[in-house]
């Protein structure tokens, strides 16, 4: 038996808390996922998950073994990493976490050119909305936007995150521009599930005012609710790193354009200093490069005259 391969089986088992996710992660077939289980539950002689029709837990002796199993898959794997690595040349698996809309408009193709000029490394993307906790999921690396991240993660800035107030033209035109904060409470708006629901807060130099508004459409993703604002749907906060190039084609207007929303930062997460290996490095160093000058610092349309001239969003 291979136990450091069947250590590794059994830790996307316990990770997954399931034998098929865990075969389709692994790209095993199920029967071999249960085999090297097996096999390592017999070499130790205890049972280390509990079977049920619905899902798969960890016994005591299974908590105490994933510990060690995931110490022992982490030096492998770092000195697998400081073996195999020479040159710029980086081999292994990354893990990667981001929310959707950062993921759709900005992450995939960043990681995408990364790869290129590193063949012999692979990335696994998961792109959701979730915390999820880096160390149970053994996530390398997590590009989240906060003012206030996890104090028990590594922060690294990456770039400020601005939002602006956006509407379609057609929706615009049919039931006009707001000219003050307060007039947002007689529109249609769309809200962020999870950040600013009900309550926007703007400011223009000292002045700052909160404003209520009724959401009568809400998402916890914010590329759906990009997708309806360009329907027509209504007026949208969202963050320029998605919305900027339909700015710059006029596709969508910004609204109250001489008040700001709150900046909140992207900020690449990873559980701890040590034993950071050469290609989580490497993949840091150029997001910190890349967001440095971010792609969305771009020419949109100004707003209030027949003929729209340039306006530049600068990051603060």
């Amino acid at each position: 038996m291979d136990r450091l391969t069947a250590m590794r089986v059994f830790a996307e088992v316990a990770t997954a808390g399931s034998f098929s996710a865990a075969a389709e992660t692994l790209e095993m077939s199920r029967s071999m996922v249960t085999r090297h289980v097996g096999e390592l539950e017999q070499w130790l002689g205890a049972r280390l998950l509990q079977r049920t029709t619905r899902q798969v837990t960890l016994t005591d002796a299974g908590e105490n073994c994933l510990r060690r199993c995931q110490q022992m898959l982490a030096l492998a794997d770092s000195l697998q990493e400081e073996t195999d690595t020479h040159g710029d040349t980086l081999r292994g698996l990354l893990r990667v976490t981001c929310s959707v809309s950062l993921a759709y408009a900005q992450l995939a193709a960043m990681l995408t050119d990364f790869l290129s000029r590193h063949p012999q490394l692979k990335i696994d993307l998961n792109a959701s909305e979730a915390a999820l906790n880096l160390v149970e999921a053994r996530v390398d690396l997590a590009i989240r936007i906060s003012s206030d991240p996890d104090p028990m993660l590594i922060a690294r800035p990456l770039a400020p995150c601005e939002s602006h107030l956006v509407a379609a033209p057609g929706y615009l035109a049919r039931q006009g521009r707001p000219e003050q904060p307060e007039d947002l409470g007689r529109h249609r708006c769309l809200s962020y599930a999870n950040f600013g629901k009900h309550v926007w807060r703007l400011s223009r130099g000292a002045e700052t005012r909160e404003v209520a508004v009724a959401a009568y459409f809400s998402a916890n993703e914010a590329t759906a609710l990009m997708q309806a604002t360009l329907a027509g749907a209504g007026i949208a906060l969202l963050p320029t790193y998605l919305v900027h190039a339909e700015l710059a084609s006029g596709r969508l207007h910004t609204v109250l354009p001489d008040w700001q929303l709150p900046t909140l930062t992207i900020q690449a997460l990873y559980p701890s200093r040590r034993q950071l290996s050469p290609a989580v490095r490497a993949l840091l160093d150029e997001l910190v490069l890349r967001f440095a000058n971010p792609p969305w610092q771009a020419v949109v349309p100004a707003l209030g005259s027949a003929a729209p001239g340039p306006q530049t969003l600068h990051m603060r």
